[in-house]
């Protein structure tokens, strides 16, 4: 049996087997003022394009992006293949492309089921030993990190560099540094694998889909609403999986425009339209609480009139006692929340499902937007001056994840050719947001942009006159107006075939339409099928594998070899030969895993690796392993990103400047890698194939 990872870790808790991995760290060098210092901040989603026309547009507004261009122009960077944010950042942590790190795409697939699994970790079986009275006890069931390959930190302390790495997206189990280590992207919430918020109203029919979050209905009595919080799964109670639960009590006071509410023993107040601090929420999952664990939620007061709404925010592994470790050393989360307060620690913290839902429309989302960039603003204040304090040097990463999460949700604005954009709309004012004169939400990614320049003088002021200053990105951005269907192309061209009696999803709108996934194949007959955001798999024989919990056999069909190359070679021609109707390329190229890439896990990869053109993109419902109706359709409705990265990667290259000239040429991510490494004196791996980057 595989448990969940957010479900085995209470498990893993009270059996007292969660072992964090050790890396071995040499003697410190001595203290050294004259010591090489670097800092690299990672902008995820930076766009050189978009960069350029901001400061080109405003001067008075960039001028700390102007001070480190000044310097080394803004240069593009390479990104990996596919441009998926957990793919790029591995490749520069580790120095490697995904044939040696093993992370090809946010989801990979289980080979036997076709299910989607998690890129970032993989799932060791466990077992279950029945008790009595509902109640069972897991054993083992760990989820080990999938991503090999040095980290770049780790190769530093080997070296004894010091290196501080502050939300790394990947870094999830958190791999230790001779410093700290904080877990970014990629780390799971208490209550599920990407954190799901929940709405409490008083609106019976509920207003929203609900397909990312927990919509709960709930009854106000006399100002007073009794209700829960639901928490993460109980791997101790047999059957379905149940969440556990903590209660929270409400009070409604609509003459002072505010509610109160109580969470584990504390009350907070919390006005119309704002939000609250981090506050604890307990989850007892053994009797006696013998295994308690431990969250924080943050509320907001969405409306009272004419119906309560509250927000809450996913249930997020708490710093000060985590569930699992989100730091390295373990006690670092602790200390630092003590430093600059309760923070985010789910991977992404911008709640873009809650726009998805429509549980927030554009402007909450900005106000929680706020809420996560004044967060991060603390927390680089706090790993700045720790990195100029530490006597030895050393490399210091940092990262902001607005830029990116921010245009996912809200690029159409920022787009007039988009088909969900509104003129109207795009006219009103964010000068309430923005804080600057005639802003509008036409302006929201250069906004965004602008809300950088700030941070990027904290660094450069504090940084010395022979500290290194790198500003990066892992990719760019670019607009995503056309949805692809690569299941539904696969099965119009034969490649995918239904079950005899089973079709494709009904058309987008249709009341009656539900979600057809790969139980409706028919794996005796399908040479190809599609998972993730650009995978493309062969239905290849000895590789995709029978299900024995199905009375079917749905082994692969495919032949390795001959029959195998003939059929990609089809599929890629087909695939860059695919025309809209207005005449333009969907596909700008479909590269061969076995041609891109190079190292051991190369045979892991998806078969091809689908590079949209700008503009178009594989669609949530197919990547997710759904065949709906529509092959290509406009992207003109809520419920999914709007601006995009995941594409050709020569169309969303990423950015790098610093405060050092960059040498001629093409540089890719890899070789930020190499420059890191060769700055603090540690020679380059053989396996590393990147070259310096800096004069």
């Amino acid at each position: 049996m595989r448990l969940p990872r957010w479900t085995v870790w209470p498990a893993l808790g009270v059996l007292a087997v969660f072992v964090a991995p050790a890396v071995p760290i040499k003697p410190s060098v001595a203290d050294d003022a004259s010591a090489a210092r670097m800092v690299v901040f990672g902008i995820d989603g930076l766009d050189p394009d978009v960069l350029a026309d901001v400061v080109a547009r405003h001067p008075e507004a960039t001028r700390n992006w102007r001070r480190i261009i000044a310097t080394s122009g803004i240069q593009r960077l390479g990104t990996s293949i596919p441009p998926q944010s957990p793919v790029a950042w591995s490749n520069f942590i580790t120095g490697l492309d995904p044939g040696g790190h093993g992370v090809y795409d946010f989801l990979h697939r289980d080979p036997t089921t076709r299910l989607p699994v998690s890129s970032i970790t993989k799932g060791e079986p466990g077992s279950i030993i029945p008790l009595f009275n509902g109640w069972q006890l897991p054993i083992g069931g760990d989820e080990a990190p999938n991503r090999t390959g040095k980290a770049f930190w780790t190769r530093l302390a080997e070296h004894g560099v010091p290196a501080d790495i502050w939300r790394m997206p990947a870094n999830f189990p958190v791999e230790p540094a001779d410093g700290v280590s904080f877990s970014g992207m990629m780390t799971p919430a208490v209550d599920s694998a990407y954190g799901r918020y929940t709405l409490y109203t008083t609106n019976a029919a509920g207003g929203v889909l609900g397909r990312e979050g927990n919509i709960v209905p709930v009854r106000e009595s006399q100002g007073r609403i009794d209700t829960a919080l639901s928490g993460p799964p109980n791997p101790f109670r047999s059957g379905a999986a149940t969440q556990e639960t903590t209660p929270l009590l409400i009070y409604v006071d609509r003459a002072a425009q505010a509610c109160a509410i109580e969470i584990g023993g504390e009350r907070v107040v919390v006005e119309l339209g704002g939000w609250s601090e981090f506050k604890p929420a307990t989850f007892s999952l053994l009797p006696l609480s013998l295994s308690d664990v431990s969250g924080i939620v943050r509320f907001h007061l969405k409306s009272l009139e004419p119906h309560f709404e509250l927000y809450v925010s996913p249930v997020n592994i708490d710093p000060r006692a985590p569930i699992a470790p989100v730091s390295e050393p373990v006690a670092a989360s602790a200390e630092v929340a003590d430093a600059v307060g309760l923070y985010y620690t789910q991977g992404m913290p911008e709640d873009v499902n809650a726009v998805k839902d429509g549980a927030f429309d554009d402007r909450e989302f900005l106000a929680q937007a706020d809420v996560v960039h004044d967060e991060g603003v603390r927390l680089m204040d706090h790993a700045i001056a720790r990195w100029k304090a530490n006597p030895r040097g050393g490399f210091m990463f940092f990262y902001m994840s607005g830029v990116d999460l921010c245009g996912h949700m809200l690029w159409r604005h920022h787009d007039d050719a988009h088909p969900h954009h509104d003129a109207a709309f795009a006219r009103g004012s964010t000068e309430d947001w923005s804080k600057r004169p005639g802003s509008t939400w036409r302006d929201i990614v250069e906004d965004l942009y602008l809300r950088m320049d700030p941070l990027v003088g904290r660094l450069l002021d504090a940084a010395g006159p022979n500290d290194v200053v790198v500003v990066m990105s892992d990719h760019g951005f670019a607009s995503y107006r056309r949805k692809f269907s690569l299941n539904t192309w696969l099965l119009e061209r034969g490649h995918l075939v239904l079950k005899e009696g089973r079709a494709k999803e009904l058309p987008e709108g249709d009341p009656a339409r539900s979600p057809v996934s790969f139980d409706a194949v028919d794996w005796s007959k399908t040479r190809a099928y599609g998972l993730g955001f650009n995978g493309l798999y062969l239905n290849l024989r000895g590789r995709e594998l029978d299900d024995p919990a199905t009375s079917e056999d749905e082994s692969g069909i495919v032949a390795p070899g001959a029959e195998a190359d003939a059929l990609l070679a089809e599929l890629k021609a087909e695939l860059e030969s695919l025309r809209d109707a207005d005449g333009a390329q969907v596909v700008l190229r479909a590269d061969l895993a076995t041609r891109c890439y190079s190292g051991p896990r190369v045979p892991e990869a998806p078969d091809i690796v689908v590079g949209y053109n700008e503009n178009y993109g594989n669609s949530d419902e197919a990547s997710s392993g759904r065949i709906p109706h529509e092959i290509l359709c406009d992207n003109d409705k809520g419920g999914t990103f709007n601006g995009s990265h995941l594409m050709a990667p020569e169309v969303v290259e990423g950015t790098i400047l610093a405060n050092r000239r960059v040498r001629p040429g093409a540089h890719r991510l890899e070789d930020l890698t190499v420059e890191v490494l060769r700055r603090h004196g540690v020679a380059i791996p053989p396996e590393l194939k990147g070259k310096p980057v800096l004069e």
